[in-house]
């Protein structure tokens, strides 16, 4: 079902397509199929509250129907709206429900401007929905040269979503193809779509461990500073033993990405109050500084090498100033790193990709990566396949940091040879990600694949983590017999010969004319 749903939600874009590539037309279906989703579930909860049953009002007209009818009595439409507006969080006007307008779109009656009251009067009226719409650009000359153009195109999309069933699902699976559409986009918008999504293998594993001895929390809260599309965070709750309970805070810098998370959330079925999500700059300015502000998992994936501005003031900033030195102007990885790091709790976990610079480059970096290896912060230490990630083809590693350890030894685990090679990116299986997991779990060493280092040795190597240091992958190569060889090369020289001598009788065979006479003989120059 999970598939098919995929594949119907995909082709819906089909229109789209053709006019303006992927990092575009993701706003418009995302955007459409999130509408839908509020449109559908509001009607579900409509027949709910009437005490009707959803066999007998089994699809959305027969539900409209019904809202319609009660909004007419006065005695109960103000007790439905405010009923609606508690339990769902919002309300929608019957004329503006995603089946109405879809039913005007099947007359050719549809206006695009009655789309953007609908997206409008979400968004002034309540707080959640605020600029959710703003990137769906349905004035947009991409969509056509004037509104009749442009009216038909979305009038397709429209009618391709209205005959998917976005509610008929158990668990998350209309958040689950949300995802699904996420990664395709990605795949399709390659480099600029690095900014917003992590592999789903890659965030499994990272959730999968940052998870580990924190399964029966029965509260649980979850930190993303460069969230982007939110699905690291949503992994981690696949793993714990009270899923519902999960906290999410994040912040993404892209406005557009931050909107695509909160949907994204939404869809998932994650409640209102348990989404804490800020738009901003997070290095800039130090975010969440209110309670909570330190949290049991800590997941990040930012930006490789990127800028900042690695200021001076700095230096007093609480995140940064037990380190010595600033992560450099052309190099943030270690100021998001240590962003991450002073938001975990105690007894926390957090995991953190980055490339594999930061292991062992010298100067300002150097200085911050020995003082967390003197403080027993760095856990582990787990190089990644190259080619993992949309938008880039350079190896990674995921760092694994703790607070209070006990010990201040490294888990190395050499994991780059270990995955499935695909056509434009290497992907991770299962048993690829379980070997990791595994291994993480056990912390002893593994022949070619794992070493847990004493800090002492660390020491030696003067504080560089550079992974072949550690873990030794070097393959014996196979000794070659040279006479063994010169035979082969003889023989093949011979069959080669063989050959060439079957070709030149064959074209003494053919029959001469004046066209092919000066090819023949030609042909057979070449072999003589």
């Amino acid at each position: 079902m999970g598939a098919e749903l995929n594949q119907k939600l995909f082709s819906a874009a089909d229109n789209l397509r053709s006019k303006m590539d992927a990092s575009e037309y993701k706003n418009y279906l995302l955007g459409l199929i999130f509408y839908k989703y509020l449109s559908d579930k509001l009607l579900e909860k409509v027949v709910e509250l009437a005490g009707e049953s959803l066999d007998e009002f089994s699809n959305a007209d027969k539900q409209t129907v019904l809202y319609r009818q009660l909004l007419e009595d006065e005695d109960t439409k103000s007790d439905l709206i405010e009923t609606l507006v508690d339990t769902l969080g919002y309300d929608i006007a019957a004329d503006h429900l995603f089946n109405v307008l879809t039913m005007q779109a099947n007359q050719n009656t549809f206006q695009l401007n009655d789309l953007n009251k609908a997206f409008i009067d979400l968004s002034t009226k309540y707080i959640q929905f605020n600029g959710l719409f703003d990137d769906v650009d349905l004035k947009s000359k991409k969509l056509g040269a004037d509104d009749q153009q442009r009216n038909v195109t979305i009038t397709e999309v429209l009618k391709k979503l209205n005959g998917i069933d976005v509610l008929g699902h158990n668990g998350d699976v209309i958040g689950d193809a949300y995802e699904f559409l996420i990664s395709q986009f990605a795949s399709e918008a390659g480099k600029k779509a690095g900014e917003f999504y992590t592999p789903h293998e890659v965030s499994d594993m990272m959730a999968r461990i940052a998870a580990i001895g924190q399964e029966d929390k029965k509260l649980f809260s979850v930190f993303d500073p460069t969230m982007g599309s939110g699905s690291l965070m949503l992994n981690i709750r696949n793993y714990l033993n009270y899923p519902k309970s999960v906290k999410y805070h994040g912040q993404e810098l892209n406005t557009t990405t931050f909107n695509l998370a909160k949907m994204n959330l939404i869809l998932h079925g994650v409640d209102n109050e348990d989404i804490r999500l800020r738009n901003g700059d997070t290095l800039n300015k130090d975010w969440p500084t209110d309670e909570p502000y330190t949290f049991d998992s800590v997941v990040m994936n930012p930006p490789y090498s990127a800028k900042w501005s690695s200021d001076d003031t700095f230096l007093d900033d609480s995140r940064f100033n037990r380190y010595g030195k600033l992560a450099p102007k052309s190099k943030a990885d270690f100021a998001f790193l240590l962003h991450g790091f002073y938001h975990l709790k105690d007894s926390g976990t957090m995991a953190i990709v980055l490339p594999h610079g930061v292991l062992f480059r010298g100067a300002a970096e150097g200085v911050i990566r020995k003082k967390l290896l003197e403080d027993g912060s760095i856990d582990t230490v787990i190089g990644m396949p190259a080619n993992l990630f949309f938008g880039t083809s350079i190896p990674t590693t995921v760092i694994i940091l703790k607070k209070n350890r006990t010990t201040r030894d490294v888990l190395f685990i050499d994991a780059s040879k270990d995955f499935i090679k695909g056509k434009n990116q290497n992907k991770l299986s299962q048993e690829n990600i379980d070997r990791i997991v595994e291994t993480y779990k056990k912390r002893e060493d593994v022949e070619k694949f794992a070493h847990v280092a004493s800090f002492e040795e660390i020491k030696e190597n003067d504080f560089n983590l550079n992974i072949p240091r550690y873990v030794d992958t070097f393959e014996e190569q196979e000794e070659v017999d040279i006479v063994e060889l010169g035979k082969e090369l003889v023989a093949l020289n011979q069959q080669i010969k063989a050959a060439e001598n079957d070709f030149l009788l064959m074209l003494d065979e053919l029959a001469v004319t004046d066209e092919t006479r000066d090819i023949i003989e030609a042909t057979k120059a070449v072999f003589r």
